[in-house]
């Protein structure tokens, strides 16, 4: 028996997927739904997703359209790049990010109209769906789930076609009057999955793309840009302070331009099988680097391997959903702390699906060019002193070499 269910707030996209579950929730539970639309960045207009949820029986009142670019930007996007989070070494964690914040505004909006419950779009083969209900039960502990794709029997893309063509729902196509891929869209990234990705072997075709142009019809000429941090946050590109969505934003259209930030993986999803998918991160892709280049010079050798160290773990607990585990506090308190004096300008060249840093500077470098010169150094480093460094980290290798030499 379907457990009574008076009000849940869907998060709601307009596309075929949650406007087939829109119809479903008020079929099968009989409950008001309240609908949910965040605006990440994602770039696409949000009006045609209120206009089908009034169209579908939804109160205006219950139709929700927040922009949270800012706040995804500055409190979810800007503490990961500090950490120069990359999942399994080349995932820059598009969708995984944005889904605690979505999460905790659903949250909020349940307790604004009195929700009992809340639902989310997510397959049941997916890390979404942890991502989401992790979240949703760190802040609501008492709040019911409901995740239609692990209730109901529509459970391929064609029943779902079908459901929706019954029903009315309008099924939308791609440019090729095809259904479309599986796509993820906010101001961080775009990923696309699905029919022909779903074999490794298979090449992405270039239609696949939208984010970025081709690398190799990229222009000829390199382009050469400054990035200024202040405590380990971008708040400038050429001189010209930018609120964060707007420096990311800005980042965008210029990896677009120049063909940056694509990515083909197959990784390892949180609930044990292997996905194939494609991933475009252009300004995310420029940022990593110049944040990197700016930690060349302003943190301590020992701090920056630390937070190698520490980095796979904290990109593993947000892939895996657990960004509001005390763990990944823990983990961020200690990345914050590393960037106080993470200031400074980084020159980065962009040119044809590449980004490189070319130069930096900061008040507060650690570079000292008068200890580490070829040239007269006019006595600021003893070159003598190497050789009891040396000399006491070899006693070990040492004892174990005259040990060896016995046939012990």
């Amino acid at each position: 028996m379907t457990e009574k269910v008076k009000r849940v707030v869907l998060a709601y996209s307009g596309g075929l997927d949650t406007s087939v579950i829109l119809k479903w929730l008020q079929e099968h539970y009989g409950c008001e739904v309240v609908t949910f639309t965040a605006d990440l960045g994602q770039g696409e207009e949000l009006e045609p997703a209120r206009k089908k949820a009034e169209m579908m029986g939804i109160k205006p009142e219950h139709i929700f359209m927040d922009d949270l670019r800012e706040e995804f930007v500055r409190d979810f996007v800007f503490p990961m790049m500090r950490a120069n989070a990359l999942y399994e070494g080349q995932y820059l964690l598009g969708t995984s990010i944005a889904r605690p914040l979505i999460a905790k505004r659903q949250i909020e909006i349940a307790r604004q109209v009195g929700a009992d419950a809340v639902a989310h779009g997510a397959t049941g083969k997916g890390n979404d769906q942890i991502r989401f209900e992790l979240g949703y039960y760190a802040l609501a502990p008492d709040i019911k789930v409901i995740a239609p794709w692990r209730e109901w029997d529509l459970n391929s893309r064609s029943k779902l076609i079908a459901y929706a063509e019954s029903r009315q729902i309008a099924v939308p196509k791609d440019k090729r009057g095809e259904s479309p891929f599986s796509v993820d869209s906010n101001l961080l990234h775009t990923s696309s999955e699905g029919k022909i990705l779903e074999d490794p072997w298979q090449e992405v075709p270039d239609y696949v793309y939208s984010r970025t142009v081709n690398p190799e019809e990229a222009p000829n000429t390199p382009e050469i840009i400054t990035i200024d941090f202040e405590r380990g946050d971008a708040i400038a590109i050429n001189g010209e302070a930018l609120s964060p969505a707007e420096l990311l934003t800005k980042l965008n259209e210029l990896g677009r331009k120049h063909g940056i930030g694509r990515l083909d993986l197959v990784e390892n999803r949180y609930i044990g099988m292997k996905s194939r998918g494609m991933y475009e991160t252009p300004g995310g892709t420029i940022l990593i680097q110049a944040h990197r280049g700016i930690e060349q010079l302003t943190l301590d050798g020992g701090a920056m391997h630390l937070k190698d160290e520490l980095m796979p773990r904290y990109a593993e607990l947000i892939y895996n959903g657990f960004w509001y585990s005390p763990e990944r506090e823990m983990l961020q308190a200690a990345i914050d702390h590393s960037q106080a004096r993470v200031s400074g300008t980084v020159r980065l060249k962009l040119y044809k699906g590449s980004v490189n840093v070319i130069g930096r500077k900061s008040p507060n470098s650690l570079y000292s060019e008068k200890v580490v010169t070829f040239e007269d150094d006019a006595g600021a480093y003893n070159q003598q002193d190497a050789a009891g460094f040396i000399k006491l980290n070899a006693l070990r290798l040492r004892l174990i070499g005259e040990r060896n030499a016995k046939g012990l």
